[in-house]
């Protein structure tokens, strides 16, 4: 199991409704949901999450 060190947005703040990330090289990208840790998270490759970003960055999505 690969040790995975998630971290939430600074633009999340206080709150806890968000999801958290963990960038690993071996799998890309981790997400999780912070209101639900227990449950997991999902990997993405790296190739797809550096896609989403930047479109989310474009305002593509």
């Amino acid at each position: 199991m690969i040790d995975l060190e998630f971290h939430k947005s600074s633009y999340s703040g206080n709150r806890q409704d968000c999801v958290e990330i963990a960038k690993h090289a071996a799998i890309g990208a981790a997400v999780r949901d912070t209101k639900n840790r227990r449950l997991g998270h999902i990997e993405i490759p790296a190739a797809e999450w550096t896609a989403f970003l930047k479109a989310a960055k474009a305002d593509k999505l």
